[in-house]
């Protein structure tokens, strides 16, 4: 248990969405906290890879008054793994269908170890201006036509093409780049794995997990288990919080 001793007020709750996602993602989980009074915000992942984004988020962390309970799904998991390590204020972490990476580790190599993913096959890469003169990188998204069933099974097929026709490219950059020390390390974490995901992959996910030595709870659901079961993730968030403060 992280010693908050010194530490006074309420823990803000801050949550970090992943790739070809946005803080829209959050909206269920956002609205039961709330009724709960307790402070949340949902902040934006840039996206551009993992040293960049981890900075940014820093950043956010540090200008965030008082204590913080990280919340991350997907990629943006490896990104609070990073980002809390050099954010004094973060005093816990949830991994929401979350990659928790270890230092010296890449999110493309963690994948390659999944039996339960299929997202390689639905990705498209496009190119996207890197403000450096002419230069160009590859950035990704998820093929329309295969979203529902490689990020968003256990949503209604009407809901899951409008996520695909708003998702956000993620940078190639950030599957490829190692990740740094990992927060998981110094502080503790609970982790929501989705049965179903077949983004991320369930096996994946849950190793990771238990190697953080979080608190697991699986639920069946897919990838984008926050919007699908909001109640169950936010459940989580409540035990954490009750945890840390």
């Amino acid at each position: 248990m992280t010693d908050t001793t010194s530490a006074t007020g309420p823990v803000t709750v801050v949550l970090v969405h992943g790739a070809f996602a946005d803080g829209t993602g959050w909206s269920g989980v956002i609205e039961r906290l709330q009724a709960a009074n307790v402070p949340v915000r949902a902040i934006v992942n840039p996206l551009r890879g993992i040293t960049a984004d981890s900075a940014y988020v820093t950043s956010v962390f540090s200008q965030i008054p008082g204590r913080i309970l990280a919340v991350g799904h997907s990629y943006g998991g490896a990104i609070i793994t990073n980002a809390a390590t050099d954010a004094g204020n973060v005093v816990g972490l949830v991994y929401v269908a979350a990659f928790a990476p270890d230092e010296g580790e890449a999110l493309q190599d963690i994948e390659a170890g999944s039996t339960d993913s299929v997202l390689n096959a639905a990705i498209r890469p496009s190119n996207y201006p890197t403000g450096s003169g002419a230069g160009t990188a590859v950035e990704l998204s998820i093929d329309p036509a295969s979203f529902h069933d490689a990020f968003a099974g256990d949503l209604s097929e009407k809901d899951a093409a409008v996520a695909a026709a708003a998702q956000r490219p993620v940078a190639a950059a950030a599957f490829g780049e190692k990740n740094g020390p990992p927060a998981w390390k110094k502080l503790p974490a609970w982790a929501v794995v989705a049965t179903g995901d077949k983004a991320a992959g369930a096996d994946v996910v849950l190793s990771m997990a238990k190697r953080a030595k979080a608190e697991i709870a699986e639920v069946d659901g897919s990838h984008v288990i926050m919007i699908s079961q909001p109640q169950a993730v936010t459940d989580i968030i409540m035990k954490a919080l009750q945890t840390v403060t």
